[in-house]
């Protein structure tokens, strides 16, 4: 019998998600590496978490993850993100909650780009009058 699963992206700043949710104990797996080994900081727990919470549904699916790009803090609002999307293909009713929390805004802030002539995006050479 196939299992059922529950497909969602996310995306912030660098990073990109593809999570799977799949009915279970709860369990989060990042890139083949529990949660807790991959995510240093409670506060990135936290942020993936937060889709859960939102819809009432803490420990109800299984969480598989392949994430890539950016940083720890890019990745983990990408997971955010790719849980909530795959959480409204789970019941159309979440989409209420989901949405009321900004779970499923596309956070678009992304790094500026580095200008010729300059040594960041807007930080400019020290300027000598000889």
């Amino acid at each position: 019998m196939a299992k059922v699963q529950y497909f969602g992206t996310g995306r912030r700043k660098n990073s990109t998600a593809r999570v799977i949710l799949t009915p279970g104990s709860g369990s989060i797996v990042i890139n083949g590496r529990d949660m807790s080994d991959y995510l240093n900081y409670d506060h990135h727990h936290i942020i993936v978490r937060q889709p859960f919470e939102a819809t009432d549904t803490v420990g109800s699916y299984d969480v598989s993850v392949n994430v890539k790009g950016g940083g720890f803090t890019g990745q983990a609002g990408a997971i955010r993100h790719g849980i909530a999307r795959a959480l409204t293909s789970v019941d159309p009713d979440f989409r209420g909650p989901l949405k009321e929390a900004g779970l499923l805004t596309r956070d678009s802030r992304m790094k500026e780009r580095k200008k010729p002539g300059l040594k960041k995006a807007r930080k400019s050479p020290q300027f000598s009058k000889r």
